[in-house]
This record gives structure tokens, sequence and C-alpha cells, in this order.
């Protein structure tokens, strides 16, 4: 089980992982909703092909990603596929399903 200090770690260092020239056309915040004891609201807002990172609630986020904070731990880990994870019920995505596609290819592995 990941600390809540580790899932928290997670967003600052997705925002540093971004791919500038994946995410030129990107101007949007995505929400992660990661629910247990280690879980919490956190977004990731992309703009010119930069992302900064932040804990708590957005309003109206083009996305949200709903799942356990390990499970989400897991993928942005690289332990866990994120497809697979969305097939099997333990990821799901709110919103802009076109821009969860686009998410797999814009930060480094």
């Amino acid at each position: 089980m990941a600390s809540s200090d580790e899932v928290k770690g997670l967003f600052p260092a997705m925002a540093e992982r971004l791919i500038p020239e994946k995410a030129a056309e990107v101007n949007t915040t995505i929400l992660f909703d990661l629910s247990g004891d280690n879980g919490g609201l956190y977004w990731l807002q992309i703009a010119d092909g930069a992302a900064t990172a932040g804990e708590g609630d957005v309003t109206d986020p083009a996305m949200t990603v709903k799942a356990s904070a390990d499970d989400w731990f897991a993928v942005a880990t690289g332990q866990m596929n994120a497809m697979q994870a969305f097939m099997t019920g333990k990821l799901k995505i709110l919103g802009d399903m076109g821009l969860a596609m686009k998410m797999q290819t814009m930060f480094e592995q």
C-alpha cells in the first residue's frame, strides 16, 4: 500500500514528466478523485506545454479520474496498465475520453 505522501508525490512528478511538444495544443485541468485512507483530491493543469499540480478540488475539470489511491499509484508507477485498469473498472474516467487517450502519450514513463 502506498503512503499518503507517496500518492501526493505522484502529481508534481507527473507535471515534471510532461512532454511539452505532446501537450502543445492541450489547455485543460484534470481532477484525480482517489479513494482510500491514502487518497484525496488532486489536480493537474496543463497549458502552453507545461503542467502544474496541486491538491484539493477544482471547478469544472475537463476530466475526472476516479480510482483507489493504491490502484492509481500502481498505474502511475507502471505496475499496472492504465487500459487494463480501465477495462476492469479499477480506473474510471468522467468527462473527456479523448483527453484520457491523449494522456497516455503526454508523459515520459
